[in-house]
């Protein structure tokens, strides 16, 4: 560890390396477009099949969620020993099939099925795209890289919003699966023929077992509070992001199209720009201010969470939007910050398996639990209302619905998301404690 601790200068020619954290963001924005579709088709699809709040939470759920977490860790144990570069191009491959797979469902059940053949397409993902990034670049820049990388999500976000709201509006959420899914088989072929796997940074050595790394980190307490703080803001951040569009159709009564075209402007600026200041400013503060890492995203959490709580209270839809240009911003400066937090705590070869371990608990509470609280909570304060005049939610979704069930459906869903993005100080809490042993955890 004595030799880890020294500054990584990077692997290969500038020019070169921006190419690959390129080719890298761009699968990363496809993996995050097939993720996301649901949850711009869901009010589509849940008028079409009939299926609840809760079962829509379900499929952008524990139906991606489950196997996405498991299978995340032979993968990335994989990437450990094997090319990274041939293992993320069979996984895009893979997700994109099978998102335009959803496309072909004619039930819930179906819809499960292809949901879980995505969540293990995308598996493959993120463990090794980081491990290849750490490799390629300077230890100074870390932080930066990865917010670069992560902005594939706000991006991919914004792309399933303005495609899928353009395409189920004009012809329907089949079709929207299938043009946005397919074209990610092409990108991952480009990806395999134009991206070298590069050296392993560090000494040469073998990749210590599974339980080996596991033992490590838990004498880590800077990771786990950075796992804990992650997998509260991803329950915040899926289950708000899912349900998203569907607050804007029925609060504010935009059309399906609208809403995504609202939620991918907020994806593009607000959450892209956030997703890379956050790293950009901790690199550029660490000389130092070192424990700006963990610092930036505590103070960002608590500003989020006021804005957030302000905006869902908003009547007016432009009260809201405004609002929901900046809460975001905050909400995301984690991104970059967390992930260089954990890289540099851990020996290189256990750099993969340890964004494994820190995805599988990020995706068990954030998708495992957050959609479908979301949506359980949702029905139930709909419920309230709807229940004393003898109907309910689900009763709700069907066509020819009392009067009644668009104010109750809206107002049970603002409720929930109020729930739901009240508990941002709890995170912030976990980064205040990785300040505490970041530190002396760190070894590169």
């Amino acid at each position: 560890m004595t030799d880890a601790a020294a500054p990584y200068p990077g692997y290969g020619p500038k020019p070169y390396r921006a190419y690959v954290l390129a080719a890298l963001f761009v699968v990363y924005t496809f993996n995050f477009i097939d993720r996301v579709l649901v949850g711009i088709l869901q009010e589509a699809i849940g008028a079409d099949l009939g299926i609840s709040d809760f079962q829509l939470g379900l499929l952008g759920g524990p139906a991606f969620a489950i196997l996405y977490t498991l299978t995340g860790l032979p993968i990335a144990r994989a990437a450990e020993r094997h090319n990274r570069i041939s293992i993320i191009a069979i996984g895009a491959a893979v997700w994109s099939a099978m998102t335009a797979a959803c496309g072909f469902a004619g039930n819930f059940t179906q819809l499960v099925l292809a949901r879980i053949g995505v969540g293990i397409g995308e598996a493959a993902c993120v463990p090794a795209s980081q491990s290849v990034i750490t490799d390629y670049f300077p230890s100074a820049r870390r932080a930066t890289a990865l917010s670069i990388w992560s902005m594939g999500i706000p991006i991919g976000a914004m792309l399933a919003a303005v495609g899928g709201g353009w395409v189920v509006s004009n012809l329907d959420w089949r079709t929207a699966f299938w043009l946005l899914g397919a074209p990610g088989i092409l990108v991952a072929l480009v990806f395999k023929l134009t991206v070298r796997e590069p050296p392993r940074a560090g000494p040469p050595s073998e990749p210590p077992s599974f339980g080996e790394a596991f033992r490590f980190l838990a004498t880590r307490r800077t990771f786990w509070h950075v796992a804990a703080a992650g997998a509260l803001m991803a329950f915040v951040g899926y289950s708000t992001s899912q349900f998203l569009v569907s607050f804007i159709v029925r609060n504010f009564g935009l059309s399906i199209a609208e809403a995504s075209y609202a939620f991918g402007a907020i994806a593009g600026l607000s959450t892209a720009s956030g997703t890379f200041l956050g790293g950009f400013l901790c690199d550029r503060l660490s000389g130092r201010h070192p424990l700006i890492y963990v610092w930036l995203p505590m103070s960002a959490l608590l500003l989020a969470c006021a804005l957030y709580l302000a905006a869902f209270w908003q009547a007016s839809f432009w009260g809201w939007f405004a609002l929901l240009m900046v809460a975001p911003m905050f909400h995301y400066m984690h991104l970059g910050p967390g992930y260089a937090v954990v890289q540099s705590i851990v020996p290189v070869r256990m750099r993969a398996t340890t964004i494994a371990i820190l995805i599988l608990i990020m995706n068990l509470i954030g998708y495992g639990l957050g959609p479908p609280i979301m949506g359980a909570l949702s029905d139930h304060f709909a419920n309230a209302t709807l229940t004393p005049l003898g109907l309910d939610a689900a009763a709700c979704k069907q066509a020819g619905a009392d009067a009644a069930c668009g104010p109750a459906l809206a107002d049970g869903l603002r409720y929930a998301m109020l729930c739901v993005v009240a508990i941002l100080p709890w995170p912030a809490l976990h980064f205040w404690l990785a300040g505490r042993t970041f530190l002396k955890d760190r070894v590169s």
